[in-house]
């Protein structure tokens, strides 16, 4: 069986603590290995990692038991960006950063391009300046014992901004490149899988709220899915696309589907999302080699939630890894070989390991001399002028039983020098007790300073409350552009949610007063 996962990590150094994972801010090689381990996939494909290759750490980049590769955003610093993972078992026979090509090395890469004519190369450098493609081709053997190739696409589909209507333009050459790429693999005898996440919910039962958007069956991304992809799920018959969306081959009725969810209204905890995520698959290894399709939306740590599929097929690994690898990046190359490593190599010389026992008894003997030399030093209770042991620590206040006797022509104290504290035990407690007034009288007046100032200052605002509920509000920012950018709002603090539900947000909201 051969298992794939996809999951827009939405940060790869982001917390990934959640309810699945418990680990510290920054991912460490425990933390990532334990995330590849938990997700039990032969290849895992992560997108909006957001690191620069100036950025990527070896701990990110390179664990035990898998081999990585990643794409970055040329632009930018902590955006896009893409990496795949696969298991030794799993490592594939090429691999490639972006889709049109112009980011390939010399040896190592996937190839099959297509007719891009239509695109001027500014434009395919553009494309691919972002990171967010990236290909591995992997060998795959079936039950009867067939090899055969299969091409996994890691994509990360731009998401278009209302407020940069140039960026639907962008998308929509992306996703045209996108299948060019993956038809001219077909057409070459590749499988090919397309993966991750694609920034379009196809159906309206993709959608939480599709009825309510306007034109919603003529955006132009889910026109583009409907011409890639087969409408007749996994029946034999006649077909529009070349691909088959897996998930709604094994579940084509399934509402509340959903693997994307609102962070800052809450509104995975009512399930108020969409389907955004995808493993799309030729339609004969869909309907030859698929076992399973499913989503894992009990997963935290991000945004969305993985989704992947199960394949009745083996993976045959590649004797080396392509030159894309993360592991032979300059800055990453032999970092695998520590010192100590190089220590436990050498403790099978005979000459290491006797020079070893020689240092180690050099070093014991030393050791036993110092101890005996520290027992001939200390000092015995007859030495030290006493045979109870130690002294405690009250004796050395105490006066010397010499200087006990008053002599009869010293002249006795005054009354103040009877009364006015003298031992050292004493002044110490006289002391103390000077300190402990100071500091009440300190509080005394930090408290009446407090007093004041909230007699003379009110305190903020009580939250008002909502209609709907009746239960306190939350305190919004206004974000977007315009007059009422960094203005305050009050709205429902319940999760937003369907409108039908009773417990998902009202439609309550108030300007808050000028501050």
């Amino acid at each position: 069986m051969l298992r794939v996962v996809s999951w827009n990590i939405n940060g790869i150094r982001s917390p990934l603590q959640g309810v699945v994972y418990e680990e510290p801010n920054n991912c460490t090689a425990m933390a990532m290995g334990r995330i590849l381990d938990k997700l039990d996939a032969d290849i895992v494909c992560l997108q909006e990692t957001k690191v620069t290759r100036d950025v990527l750490t070896e701990p990110l980049a390179i664990i035990e038991g898998y081999n990585s590769y990643f794409s970055f955003s040329r632009n930018r610093s902590g955006y896009s960006g893409v990496a795949t993972f696969c298991k030794d078992s799993a490592t594939p026979v090429a691999a490639e950063e972006g889709l049109s090509g112009l980011l390939a090395t010399q040896h190592g890469n996937v190839g099959c391009y297509g007719n891009m004519d239509a695109f001027t190369q500014e434009e395919l450098r553009a494309l691919d300046s972002e990171g967010r493609a990236l290909l591995t081709q992997h060998k795959i053997r079936t039950w009867e014992g067939k090899e055969k190739t299969l091409t996994l696409i890691n994509v990360y589909c731009p998401h278009v901004d209302p407020g940069k209507p140039e960026r639907l333009a962008f998308k929509m050459r992306f996703y045209r490149l996108l299948q060019i790429r993956a038809e001219a693999l077909l057409a070459a005898g590749s499988h090919v899988i397309i993966l991750g996440d694609l920034n379009t919910a196809h159906r309206p039962i993709d959608h939480w709220d599709a009825v309510n958007l306007e034109c919603f069956e003529e955006d132009p991304g889910r026109k583009w899915m409907d011409g890639l992809l087969s409408n007749l799920g996994c029946q034999a018959g006649s077909h529009v696309g070349p691909f088959i969306d897996s998930y709604r081959c094994f579940q084509p009725k399934q509402k509340g589907a959903f693997t994307c969810w609102s962070v800052v209204t809450g509104a995975r905890h009512l399930n108020y999302g969409s389907r955004l995520d995808y493993v799309l698959g030729d339609r004969t290894l869909v309907i030859d080699t698929f076992q399973a399709s499913f989503l894992l939306p009990e997963v935290m740590g991000s945004d969305h939630c993985p989704v992947g599929a199960v394949l009745s097929v083996s993976s045959v690994p590649a004797k080396q890894c392509p030159p894309l690898c993360t592991r032979f990046l300059p800055e990453f190359a032999g970092t695998q070989l520590k010192i100590l490593h190089f220590l436990v190599h050498h403790k099978q010389d005979p000459v290491f390991k006797q020079s070893a026992l020689q240092l180690s008894n050099q070093t014991q003997v030393q050791m036993r001399q110092n101890k005996a030399h520290m027992r001939s030093t200390r000092p015995r209770p007859s030495q030290a002028g006493s045979s109870k042991g130690q002294k405690k620590l009250m004796s050395y206040f105490q006066p010397s039983s010499s200087h006990s006797r008053v002599s009869p022509n010293l002249e006795l104290p005054n009354l103040d020098a009877l009364v006015t504290p003298k031992t050292p035990e004493d002044e110490v407690m006289a002391k103390v007790v000077e300190v402990q007034t100071k500091a009440s009288k300190a509080e005394d007046e930090k408290d009446l300073r407090t007093s004041f100032w909230k007699s003379v200052l009110g305190g903020p605002l009580p939250m008002p409350l909502c209609k709907g509920h009746g239960e306190p509000c939350v305190m919004r920012t206004v974000k977007k552009p315009g007059p009422n950018l960094g203005r305050h709002f009050y709205m429902c603090a319940r999760p937003r949610g369907p409108p039908t539900d009773p417990s998902s947000r009202c439609n309550f909201f108030l300007w808050s007063r000028p501050s």
